[in-house]
């Protein structure tokens, strides 16, 4: 059985490169608000996701925070206010 992870990326990142780590992230996790996706994903996708921002990111200039727990269970999470992007379980 593999483990799941779940993730929460938060990025800040200079301009010239901002749509080209987003289209890297929406392969492997959900977009939730401009600059933060999440979802849950293994130990092999999270580093394939490392060595991806790695080579797309200037480390000089931009600044990337990969949080994670074992279970999303451990994970609570409040919206205020609106949404941006409501993550359906429904396919």
């Amino acid at each position: 059985m593999v483990v799941g992870l779940y993730v929460i990326i938060v990025y800040d990142i200079m301009e010239k490169r901002v749509s080209k780590v987003c289209n890297f992230l929406r392969i492997y996790l959900n977009w939730i608000q401009n600059s933060v996706f999440e979802g849950e994903i293994t130990e092999g996708k999270l580093e394939e996701i490392r060595i991806g921002l790695k080579n797309i990111i200037d480390k000089n200039e931009d600044s990337i925070l990969i949080f994670t727990v074992s279970n999303k269970k451990w994970l609570n999470k409040e919206i205020l206010g609106i949404e941006k992007a409501p993550i359906s379980t429904i396919i």
